[in-house]
């Protein structure tokens, strides 16, 4: 077990007077899983002196905290009791620690409980306005070698706009400034009046539930740990190289009508309903995070600042996504096909649907939702995940930082450009030794 030492922790406040005011969140803001969304960036030592200096990270991050002031605020309720943000400039939690690990201790840099250490935990149990919206660690090595863990409440962002900000702090670091300012209003994404949804939006209705429990299999015993009945997790990474994702386009339909990562997707969600043993009858669901920012008109700018998070949701039964000597093409097609979905007419009608919704809060994801017999696959294959340079290099690896829930996986781009992909995924332990043998049978 890799031990790790806070030697300070610093509240980072925003370097200049900021906006005093409430942020209004859009519905996409409020049906996100109310926690911290974790990540992790791993860094090797370049040979200078002054490597990841705790006082020149602070001192970019107060700077880069001006323009992006919500950040720094704290979550809150208007006169209805929808949540919004506070914009107060209380400011961000940076903590520096040490370990005698070293980066090499974390092997494939797989998402398990050993790398959540590296972000610094959040108390949830006071009022939401108690805690800071984002908070870091800078963690160094005896190996010399440093990680920034870094966790950023959902309500605030989702991934483009919380690289946004990462990338633009490490451009301030850098002396750089912040190449696209962010652009600080919601009401954007605000539903018609009225709210008119043209579509069923199956993407909010509940999972599928079991029809009933899988053939019991010879797997490893529940971990008494764990509440009764609730079966031990295992959660690994599998890098596919550019020859394996070549070889699965070749064994799809001739023509490559699929897209890279819809195949993928399909192969996934294959070995995964062939691990969880899954009859050929039993419904089963993926979620796949759509970013509706090249897909809305009247398009965002650029900088917008949020979450413009859509979910496309292919349902299948379980024979049809597994069918033997199929491949992946049958489920691809289905992923492909819910993905085109997802235009403009498509996103505003959710938004509309969201709109009228009694209860925003019984729509957010959770355990129910990803377990068996779903899963659900937010890729970040399109995210600049690697940008942050703070100075000193790139990362040589960038990924989440723990997978909360079972039938959650995500998909990473190479750090080294090398067109391998990684799939960083949390399965039920028994069924995660049958998925590691299939998801290599391309």
């Amino acid at each position: 077990m890799v031990v790790i030492n806070v030697r300070r922790s610093t509240m980072v406040r925003p370097a200049e007077p900021t906006p005093r005011r409430q942020l209004w969140n859009s519905n996409p803001d409020l049906v996100v899983p109310r926690f911290h969304t974790p990540s992790v960036y791993f860094y090797r030592p370049d040979g200078s002196a002054d490597f990841f200096d705790a006082a020149v990270m602070r001192d970019a991050l107060a700077r880069a905290l001006v323009p992006f002031y919500p950040m720094a605020g704290r979550l809150g309720r208007d006169e209805d009791g929808r949540i919004e943000i506070d914009c107060n400039g209380q400011g961000v939690l940076f903590v520096e620690a040490n370990t005698d690990a070293s980066v090499d201790d974390f092997g494939d840099f797989a998402p398990t409980m050993e790398l959540k250490q590296l972000i610094p935990k959040v108390d949830y149990t006071d009022d939401i306005s108690a805690f800071p919206l984002l908070v870091l660690q800078v963690t160094y090595f005896k190996c010399g070698g440093v990680s920034l863990g870094v966790g950023m409440q959902h309500h605030v962002a989702d991934g483009f706009s919380g690289l946004h900000f990462i990338n633009s702090w490490s451009d301030v670091a850098r002396g750089v400034g912040v190449a696209v300012q962010p652009f600080i209003d919601r009401t954007l994404l605000r539903a018609r009046d009225p709210p008119t949804p043209s579509f069923p939006h199956v993407e909010y209705q509940p999972a599928p539930p079991m029809k009933n429990a899988p053939p019991a299999t010879t797997s490893p015993p529940i971990n008494p740990a764990k509440a009764a009945g609730a079966a031990a997790t295992a959660v690994s990474i599998f890098k596919l190289t550019r020859a394996q994702l070549n070889l699965l386009k070749t064994k799809s339909a001739p023509g490559g009508a699929y897209s890279t990562y819809a195949l993928l997707a399909a192969h996934v969600w294959r070995c995964v309903c062939v691990a969880r043993n899954l009859p050929p009858d039993q419904p089963t669901k993926m979620y796949i995070a759509t970013d509706g920012r090249q897909r809305l008109r009247p398009k965002l700018p650029e900088g917008y600042f949020g979450n413009v998070i859509f979910t496309a949701t292919p349902v299948a039964l379980a024979g049809e996504v597994a069918a033997a000597g199929g491949g992946p093409a049958p489920a691809a097609g289905r992923i492909q096909e819910s993905l085109t979905r997802m235009d403009n007419e498509y996103l505003w009608s959710a938004l509309d649907y969201l709109e009228m919704q009694p209860d925003l809060g019984a729509l957010v994801r959770g355990a129910h939702t990803f377990r068996c017999p779903n899963i659900g696959l937010t890729s970040w294959v399109r995210l600049p995940i690697h940008d942050a340079d703070f100075g000193w290099g790139r990362p040589v690896f960038m990924g989440p930082g723990g997978i909360a829930y079972e039938g959650l996986a995500f998909v990473l781009p190479s750090p080294t450009g090398d067109g391998s992909l990684s799939v960083a995924i949390s399965l039920q332990l028994d069924h995660m030794h049958k998925f590691q043998k299939l998801i290599y049978d391309v």
